[in-house]
C-alpha cells in the first residue's frame, strides 16, 4: 500500500539551487562592506564605497602605471636557489615551486623599462603575493641591475615597494646583504645625477623599508599604507607602551617627515610624470 510520494520523487520536484561562483564578491578591509570584485578591479583596485586601496598584483601595477604595451621586462630568466637547504614547515625549494605555480611569477620582483605618459623610465616593483614580497637574492640582484641600467641610460627610476616580509630569512645572510647592495647602487645612481622616486604601498616593511624604499629623492605613499621596520604589535610588545593613533601609517609618517606626499592611486601617474618633468636630469 502506498503511503505517499517517495523521497526520490520529492527531491525531483524541487527546483535546483543555483550556486554563486566563488570569488565574485570580496570584503573590504576598511569599511567591511561586501563589494563586487569586478567593480573593484575596474576601479584600479579601490573600494567603490570607501576608497580603500586593495593590494595590486605586480603585472596589474605595471599596466596601471605605464603606457599601454610600453613595458619591456628585464631578466625574466633569473630564479631563486636554496643555498642553505632551508626547511621550516616545508623545504624552501618546495615553497618556491608552490609560490611560482600559485602566482605565475618566478620571484617577488619585476623590473624593466617603459614609458609613463610618454616619459621613458626604469621601473621596479616588489609584489607581496610572492612570499610577502620578501627580498631574497634574486630580488636584490634584479633591483641592483635595474638601478645600474637607469644609471647607464640616464633615465629616471621608479620603484614601487609592496613588501611585508623584509629580507627573506630562508636565504640567511645572502638575503640581508641585498639591502646594502641595492643601497650602494642607488648611491652611485644619485651621485651621477639620477632621479629616484620611491612609491610605498601597503605593506612596506622590514629590510625593504630599512633600505632602498626610504632612499628616494622623492618618497610617495598610497593612503593608509602600513610602513615601518617591525610591525606595530612587535613594537608595542617590545617597548611596553601604547602607540600613538595611526602609528606606522603613511599619514603618520608624512607628519613626521618620512614621506613627502600621499598620493591616491588614480592620481599616481599624473604625480610621477610631473615630478619627472620638474626634477629629472
Amino acid at each position: 500500500m502506498s503511503t505517499g510520494p517517495t523521497t526520490e520523487s520529492q527531491d525531483d520536484s524541487l527546483p535546483k539551487k543555483r550556486g554563486v561562483p566563488e570569488g565574485l564578491w570580496i570584503r573590504c578591509d576598511s569599511c567591511h562592506n561586501t563589494v563586487f570584485r569586478a567593480q573593484v578591479e575596474r576601479n584600479l583596485h579601490l573600494c567603490p564605497d570607501c576608497g580603500h586601496h586593495f593590494t595590486v598584483p605586480g603585472q596589474v601595477r605595471v599596466q596601471q602605471l605605464l603606457d599601454e604595451d610600453s613595458f619591456e621586462e628585464w631578466w625574466t630568466d633569473l630564479e631563486p636557489s636554496d643555498p642553505l637547504g632551508f626547511v621550516d614547515s616545508k623545504p624552501y625549494k618546495d615553497r618556491l615551486k608552490s609560490e611560482q605555480k600559485r602566482t605565475g611569477m618566478k620571484e617577488a620582483c619585476v623590473v624593466g623599462r617603459g614609458y609613463l605618459r610618454g616619459r621613458p623610465l626604469v621601473l621596479g616593483l616588489t609584489d607581496s603575493a610572492f612570499i610577502m614580497g620578501s627580498m631574497g637574492s634574486v630580488v636584490g640582484e634584479k633591483l641592483t641591475r635595474a638601478v645600474e641600467q637607469a644609471t647607464a641610460m640616464k633615465l629616471p627610476l621608479v620603484i614601487v615597494s609592496g613588501s611585508g616580509g623584509g629580507a627573506r630569512m630562508h636565504e640567511g645572510i645572502l638575503s640581508l646583504m641585498q639591502m646594502g647592495k641595492v643601497s650602494a647602487a642607488l648611491a652611485r645612481y644619485q651621485k651621477s645625477g639620477g632621479f629616484f622616486i620611491s612609491v610605498l604601498t601597503n605593506p612596506t616593511m622590514g629590510g625593504v623599508a630599512a633600505s632602498f624604499a626610504s632612499l628616494g629623492d622623492i618618497v610617495l605613499a598610497e593612503p593608509k599604507a602600513l610602513i615601518g621596520f617591525a610591525g606595530p604589535r612587535v613594537v608595542k610588545a617590545t617597548c611596553k607602551i601604547e602607540l600613538p593613533p595611526g602609528f606606522q601609517t603613511s599619514e603618520f609618517l608624512m607628519q613626521h617627515g618620512f614621506v613627502d606626499r600621499i598620493v591616491a592611486r588614480p592620481q599616481l601617474r599624473a604625480e610621477i610624470s610631473k615630478l619627472i618633468d620638474y626634477c629629472s636630469m
